[in-house]
């Protein structure tokens, strides 16, 4: 148990913590004090829950480096007629016994709170304080309460065998485009005879991502260490030559370091893989979803968990949107003048948006390039017809919008679109640098308005398909969109929505977002997979067979 030592004015008085850990009452008609605080507010860790530590047997807070002293402050009522004037007295408990390291004496009362601050105070020290009044007849005071400094800012390095540092001597045994693994090791330095914070976690950016703000622990591109100051992440460079890992460390008391600059090499991939739906270049299909931040995450299709791949910040978000969240990301097949990596398409108010791959993807707003909308139509046949009425001039009329995939039978890389408008699915396709020149009516009863479309892609024999779920019943539906002799596909099987019911159950309170990203299990037939209520992540085989990725973040 704490022993409290609090300072009187004309001496030193005893007391045991359960008397001091509580709120004073008052005796007599002595001052009440309240509500103790420091400020910056001792954390546990950064950008956590501030702790003051005024209980018994309490673990204290750290306060890190800061522009001003901390500034010690309380609440407190004064009685009617009352003169006395409060105090605060700090206490360095870092051995034994403690020392009196600094005391304000007849400081004013203003707004109902009293302040002082404390210069001075020492690199892994912990100290305890309180605010109080002495008279000859009353003795009041705040609880005792805790903290610990920690002024110096933590140290990084970084060290990886698959892309050894420039200048190493070493050769990378992964190409750009592959994960390699690099791992962070940090220090926290603690000063002769104090403590330090320990380090709680790095955050990472690698060539062209720049360090953002730091957010907290648990955040975008943030990892924890274990208890010896290490932690490994798995990152991929997108573009062959010198690429740069610049990693930060940050202690629980909030101090960051400076960043370090990790130069290493990554050679050119001689036989770069390519598959449909995968989107880091990686050669597997990949799923794309935001995060609870509203930042875009590229998870593995077949990782096995829902650690991203990579991620990508709100603020790159199209638009002006300020967050992927509701955005619809669409994605399979790419552009003539891209690299053998997917196209990513986002719809967002209104506008059609193209981010080409070019051997890394990028989604920054510089990269971003409005997709026109066509001027010729067709009907289902494929017959050229006159555009319908109220055929909208930009993409404000699309509910919905996923990557079929290649319709095109000379072209089976190329990206197709599968829109929702007015209850109608409308097919984009034919693709020239800028975009899709035809846009085809594939229904006209208008009655598609009331299902979540999901796009599978082709299976092993190039047949296409359309999945969706009823939102009224859970039900779902597959469609057959079977490739012709002429390498065209038959859309016959739209006609009637309410048909091909294959399964039940994908309520949209069980399973709120659906998706595919093709074949991920390497069986010749595309998966499905769904976000859960509690925001796990689900991929099926087929859409059979749930394996839970786990929590998303």
């Amino acid at each position: 148990m704490r022993t409290s030592r609090l300072l009187a004015a004309g001496g030193i008085l005893t007391m045991a913590v359960g008397l001091a850990s509580a709120p004073s009452a008052v005796a007599g008609d002595g001052l009440s004090f309240s509500n103790p605080r420091v400020s910056p507010a001792p954390v546990l860790a950064p950008g956590g829950t501030p702790t003051e530590d005024c209980a018994p047997d309490g673990t204290p807070g750290w306060v890190g480096r800061s522009v001003t002293p901390p500034t010690l402050s309380a609440d407190v009522q004064v009685p009617a007629g009352v003169t006395t004037l409060p105090d605060i007295a700090v206490r360095d408990t870092t051995t034994e016994p403690s020392t009196q390291v600094f005391r304000a004496t007849g400081l004013a009362v203003q707004n109902g709170t009293v302040s002082a601050q404390v210069p001075g105070l020492q690199d892994g020290h912990s100290y305890v304080w309180h605010a109080y009044s002495v008279t000859d007849e009353v003795h009041t005071s705040t609880p005792e309460c805790h903290f610990q400094v920690d002024l110096t800012p933590p140290t990084v390095s970084v060290n990886s065998t698959d892309f050894p540092a420039q200048g190493s001597g070493r050769t990378a045994t992964k190409y750009a485009g592959q994960a390699g693994t690099f791992t962070l090791t940090g220090t926290d330095p603690a000063p002769a005879g104090g403590a330090a914070s320990g380090v709680a976690c790095f955050q990472y950016a690698i060539t062209p991502a720049q360090l953002g703000i730091f957010t907290g622990c648990g955040g975008a591109n943030t990892v924890v260490p274990d208890a010896t100051g290490t932690a490994s992440v798995q990152l991929t460079p997108k573009d062959w030559g010198t690429n740069t890992l610049t990693v930060q460390a940050i202690d629980n008391a909030g101090n960051v370091s400076q960043p370090f600059s990790y130069n290493f090499y990554a050679p050119s991939n001689p036989n770069p893989p390519t598959a449909l739906g995968d989107v880091d270049n990686d050669g597997v299909p990949d799923i794309v979803l935001p995060d609870s931040a509203g930042n875009l995450q590229v998870i593995s299709g077949n990782g096995g968990s829902t650690t991203p791949r990579e991620t990508f910040p709100a603020a790159d978000a199209p638009g002006g949107s300020g967050s992927w969240a509701g955005l619809q990301v669409a994605h399979r097949g790419w552009m003539p003048n891209g690299a053998p990596a997917d196209t990513v398409f986002v719809h967002s108010k209104g506008n059609l948006y193209r981010y080409t791959n070019q051997g890394s993807l990028q989604l920054g707003s510089q990269y971003a390039t409005l997709v026109p909308r066509p001027t010729t139509c067709q009907d289902v046949t494929g017959a050229t017809v006159s555009c319908p009425a109220g055929y909208a001039s930009d993409w404000s009329a699309a509910d919905q919008v996923v990557a079929l995939g290649s319709t095109d039978p000379g072209s089976p890389d190329d990206p197709s679109l599968l829109t929702v408008e007015g209850g109608n699915l409308w097919l984009f396709d034919h693709v020239n640098f800028r975009g899709f020149t035809v846009a085809r009516q594939l229904t006209t009863a208008g009655n598609w308005g009331g299902y979540d479309l999901v796009a599978p892609g082709a299976d092993a024999q190039g047949n296409l398909a359309l999945w969706a779920r009823d939102r009224a019943t859970g039900e779902l539906h597959a469609f057959p969109l079977p490739k012709k002799a002429d390498g065209s596909f038959d859309f016959s099987a739209l006609a009637d929505p309410t048909a091909h019911v294959v399964a039940t159950g994908f309520t949209t309170a069980a399973y709120p977002t659906l998706g595919s990203s093709g074949d991920v299990d390497g069986d010749g037939v595309p998966d499905l997979w769904a976000v859960t209520a509690d925001r796990h992540l689900d991929v099926f085989s087929g859409w059979t067979a749930p394996y839970d990725f786990g929590a998303l973040k």
